[in-house]
């Protein structure tokens, strides 16, 4: 049985019923607005659907799909798990539990600008892994942050079907466009709405409240050298040394567009100031030797 629950519906071109500025620093990595948007989220959830969840003996959550590096989606679904835990817990309910569906990403190109002909097209080429015995016959959430042309769901579903996982599914989304004679390029409206320089995203990532996230560390691999450094210059060398680790992590150091700048950020400074030249030993990519 499949359910489904949106908080905010985009229904026109000009009119976006959430903060996008908000949104925009969301996706790039401040947490505090996961939190925020987690609460709303949870709030607006349960007050539709408090007794179907109460029904149930066993719940999982699962973000969007990923392999090592959270998804923006990832953080949501941390604070909505812990929104969720409380009501649980003032109801006598048994906590709900988190699974993952584990994704092998093939591509590079800025997803919200497409159509959902070009989406369904790119993550077609991915591959995805689920723990079906975990999650086979339980009431399970699959939560992401926005529905734009239902691409991501149409995956998951077909991930189900593909591994004949029979159970109760429910789609949640903080926000999904219902107006299908809206582009679904405005997803990049959104998620660029206050980054739109270098100095956007260094202010982003010095935040309290930051943490790295896929699409940050995409954004940040494909950057010209002069973006890049003047990114890199500006955060702390932890958050330098954080941001190559969780690249090579996600295997893009075996990608072409993004090796350029991870080879520049071996060579950079934090690098150099926690791994001494000449004690490197780890065996690299053919295509990074010369760093």
């Amino acid at each position: 049985m499949m359910y489904r629950y949106s908080l905010h519906h985009v229904e026109h071109q000009h009119v976006c019923p959430f903060s996008e500025m908000e949104y925009s620093r969301f996706k790039f990595g401040e947490t505090i607005y996961a939190e925020k948007f987690a609460k709303e989220l949870c709030k607006g959830f349960l007050e539709r659907h408090k007794n179907l969840i109460l029904e149930q003996e066993e719940i999982v959550l699962l973000p969007s799909p990923y392999h090592s590096i959270p998804t923006a989606s990832n953080f949501l679904c941390f604070y909505f798990k812990r929104e969720l835990n409380r009501f649980l817990f003032l109801h006598g309910k048994a906590a709900c539990k988190e699974s993952k569906i584990h994704r092998k990403q093939t591509y590079v190109e800025d997803y919200g600008n497409m159509d959902s002909e070009q989406r369904l097209k790119l993550i077609a080429n991915d591959t995805y892994h689920l723990d079906r015995n975990f999650i086979a016959d339980r009431f399970c959430i699959f939560l992401d942050d926005i529905k734009i042309t239902g691409s991501h769901e149409l995956t998951v579903e077909k991930i189900l079907k593909d591994h004949n996982v029979q159970g109760t599914f429910f789609f949640v989304y903080y926000a999904e466009l219902v107006n299908q004679s809206i582009h679904p390029n405005i997803e990049n409206k959104y998620n660029y709405f206050d980054v739109k320089s270098p100095g956007d995203l260094v202010r982003i990532i010095n935040s309290s409240s930051f943490h790295f996230n896929t699409r940050l560390v995409k954004y940040l691999l494909l950057l010209n050298e002069v973006d890049f450094f003047q990114v890199v210059n500006q955060i702390p060398v932890e958050k330098s040394c954080e941001l190559f680790d969780l690249a090579i992590s996600n295997n893009y150091h075996t990608i072409v567009h993004y090796q350029q700048n991870i080879i520049k950020l071996k060579q950079h400074k934090s690098w150099q100031s926690i791994y001494k030249k000449g004690k490197e030993k780890t065996s690299m990519h053919p295509n990074l030797q010369s760093a």
